[in-house]
């Protein structure tokens, strides 16, 4: 299967209607900002709403509208639905709301892996179903997906993380090539470590960590997130102003309005970088073996 990109993608010359998950902080805030500042349409959601009202405030002042949205709820979706029947198309959907649980994988509980996959995975999935079926009928529209170097090589602890990450990102993969005939545009953004606050947020697994794991690369990261001492790489902002550009095709995205990824981030380079060698390193090894287990033709 080819991975050659679609020759063009045509952007209405008009103001954009954005909707925008995880709105409250971090990422998704530092992009509703840049949305509004340059002049588009800005429906900002977050999970609980009355924990920021001077954001609320914020945004509403300058023509924006903010929702309560939580995408774990099986019904989220309807959101996109009820803004549609209001003559509020949803042309660009960013999924950026999302959380981490840290433990080593043989530890996690059931309850734990399932929220994060319903944030992660399941939650943005019915969100995007909805907004597809709309943007097919108008042969135009943008899906965004805030992703994680996590989901290309997963760090120790982090694997039901980075489980909720890869799905969304495969899940996008296929849409990509079955919606561009459609004008329709699917990119992933693939971040490394930013200051968005999330090692101030940091969750632990309720299982204590087994006693063989002590001093491993799991117990010291879940120790450095626990304790503050999370060092980011990357300026939100920059990163965010980046994403705006792609999505629009103006700066850094000018030219280049129908690529499917944008990575960002000098650590994330660097495990790109792991991942190619990961790969070549299989084929060294067992290329001629993986070229070599076929049928054979009479």
């Amino acid at each position: 299967m080819s991975f050659i990109m679609a020759s063009h993608f045509t952007t209405p010359k008009k103001p954009l209607t954005w909707l925008i998950t995880g709105c409250s902080s971090g990422f998704g805030l530092s992009l509703a900002r840049i949305v509004q500042a340059n002049g588009h349409n800005l429906i900002a959601t977050s999970r609980e709403p009355s924990n920021t009202p001077n954001l609320i405030s914020e945004i509403e002042a300058k023509g924006g509208k903010w929702l309560k949205l939580d995408v774990n709820d099986p019904s989220c979706d309807g959101v996109i639905e009820e803004l549609e029947a209001q003559g509020q198309p949803v042309d660009v959907l960013v999924s950026n709301a999302g959380f981490c649980i840290y433990n080593v994988a043989e530890n996690f509980t059931d309850k734990e892996v399932r929220d994060l996959m319903e944030t992660l995975y399941f939650g943005p999935s019915r969100l995007i179903r909805a907004a597809v079926r709309h943007q097919r009928q108008r042969r135009f529209g943008v899906i965004v997906n805030i992703s994680s170097g996590a989901a290309l090589e997963a760090n120790p602890s982090m694997g039901a993380y980075a489980a909720g990450k890869g799905a969304l990102d495969c899940m996008a993969k296929a849409l990509a090539k079955e919606v561009e005939a459609f004008n329709i545009r699917v990119l992933t953004v693939l971040l490394g470590t930013f200051n968005t606050g999330m090692g101030n947020a940091t969750i632990l697994g309720r299982n204590p960590l087994p006693e063989d794991y002590r001093g491993s690369m799991s117990e010291r990261i879940m120790d450095m997130m626990s304790k503050g001492r999370f060092a980011p790489n990357g300026d939100k902002d920059k990163a965010m102003k980046a994403v705006y550009e792609v999505i629009v095709g103006e700066g850094a995205g000018k030219h280049h309005e129908a690529e499917r990824l944008l990575p960002l981030g000098r650590d994330l380079a660097a495990r790109i970088q792991t991942v190619q060698d990961y790969l070549a390193h299989a084929m060294q090894i067992f290329g001629e073996i993986c070229n070599n287990v076929h049928l054979e033709v009479n």
